[in-house]
């Protein structure tokens, strides 16, 4: 699938060019295009590169986390949800485990350790799976559920937002747990009406209702802020968070006799390898998109989706984030690049911005989290797991909109 879009942005980018160029409207359309990917290729380097210290910075925090057993105190408070929400899964089964130290990862936004334990988890799932080749509740029950996870420390975009220089990098903290959550729980409800699981149940309501709490509180402290400070007060929100994990992570690791120190360089170290590895990606996909953009393709394409929302009566300054929404689903590094791009055309601290930082931190690449998953276990039949992913990537994306609205309109 991927293939197919990367090659299909330089395809209709070479028509779009071909067309101006045979109506003689633009004769240098085509020095603009390769002027363009040059540019990207160079951004892509710049962007890695400055990422290399935060990188660094988070990494080394978070490998104090994993030592200090963060993952595995979240995974025990989770675990009572699990075993409710999986009944075909025996109590103390392996996958049980799995399962919630994948989603307590996923939480602490520890990608390195989430993908893993996400294989794990669903290879012990496939144990219990009557129909090797089908995949089971559970396992759709878990996919669904690891492509819609709330991420209490979504990093990765206020490391960007950092990069391109954002007044206040953080102020997107509570738009994408309110959105995350708000797809999440659509992911969970359906899933829970088609496989006809008791979400009624106590425990499950007990979850709940904390969850519900804890976003309550979260916006309680920033909704009673004028509107035009709304940004401002979920910065200094977030912030706050973020610093409070950054010490309790410390306090955790020392309170078990950790050498934080010596763990933090540990873990810092990978941070440069991440950068790295991450410029031949970056390249690919901002050529491509700067490309499609200097064609003039994404231009109009743009103007169709606003002429479209324009004729509902619906403002139309959320649609240039709406490449990033649709690449989501299908690719996490095609996403990235369409957010980069909107931060580099539009501003990162412009409203379109906002909306597509908010868009790539609420949702997940759920084609590639079901090919890897369920491939790996060799399932070859998702039954309704792809439904059920799409939806909760769709009620993230427009609950996304609606509070970029709230929080950045004027």
């Amino acid at each position: 699938m991927l293939n197919r879009i990367w090659l299909g942005f330089f395809l209709v980018a070479f028509f779009a060019c071909l067309v101006q160029v045979s109506l003689g409207d633009n004769p240098g359309i085509f020095a603009a295009v390769v002027e363009a990917s040059f540019k990207a290729a160079r951004l892509s380097v710049e962007v890695a590169i400055g990422l290399v210290g935060l990188l660094c910075l988070w990494l080394g925090l978070f490998q104090i986390a994993e030592r200090a057993g963060l993952i595995a105190k979240l995974a025990w408070l989770l675990a009572p949800l699990f075993r409710r929400l999986m009944p075909e899964v025996p109590a103390g089964h392996p996958a049980i485990g799995a399962v919630t130290m994948n989603m307590a990862a996923n939480m602490l936004g520890l990608d390195n350790a989430a993908t893993p334990l996400g294989l794990k988890a669903m290879r012990e799932l496939q144990t219990l799976n009557p129909e090797p080749e089908t995949a089971s509740n559970a396992q759709i029950l878990f996919l669904v559920l690891n492509t819609a996870s709330v991420t209490l420390i979504p990093v990765t975009v206020f490391l960007y937002r950092a990069q391109f220089g954002a007044a206040n990098p953080a102020s997107v903290f509570l738009p994408i747990l309110i959105s995350s959550t708000a797809g999440t729980l659509a992911g969970l409800l359906l899933t829970a009406w088609l496989q006809k699981l008791r979400i009624w149940d106590r425990v499950v309501l007990a979850y709940v209702v904390g969850i519900a709490l804890f976003m309550g509180a979260l916006v309680g402290a920033v909704i009673t802020a004028p509107p035009e400070m709304l940004g401002v007060r979920s910065a200094m929100v977030g912030n706050l968070l973020l610093f409070s994990v950054i010490v309790l992570f410390l306090v955790a690791g020392w309170r078990r006799g950790i050498d934080v120190y010596d763990s933090f360089i540990t873990g810092a170290k990978q941070g440069f390898e991440v950068a790295i590895g991450l410029i031949p990606y970056l390249v690919a996909m901002l050529v491509a998109v700067a490309v499609f953009r200097a064609s003039g393709a994404m231009e109009a394409m743009l103007q169709a989706l606003g002429a479209l929302f324009g004729s509902l009566g619906l403002d139309t300054d959320f649609v240039p984030a709406l490449p990033t929404a649709v690449m989501k689903s299908l690719s996490g590094s095609g996403a990235r690049a369409m957010m980069l791009e909107t931060f580099q055309t539009y501003g990162v601290d412009s409203f379109a911005a906002h909306v597509a930082a908010i868009l790539q931190g609420s949702s997940e690449t759920t084609f590639y989290v079901l090919a890897v998953y369920f491939g790996s276990v060799g399932i070859r039949r998702e039954r309704h797991a792809l439904a059920c992913g799409l939806f909760a990537d769709f009620v993230a994306v427009v609950t996304g909109i609606a509070v970029a609205y709230w929080f950045f309109h004027a």
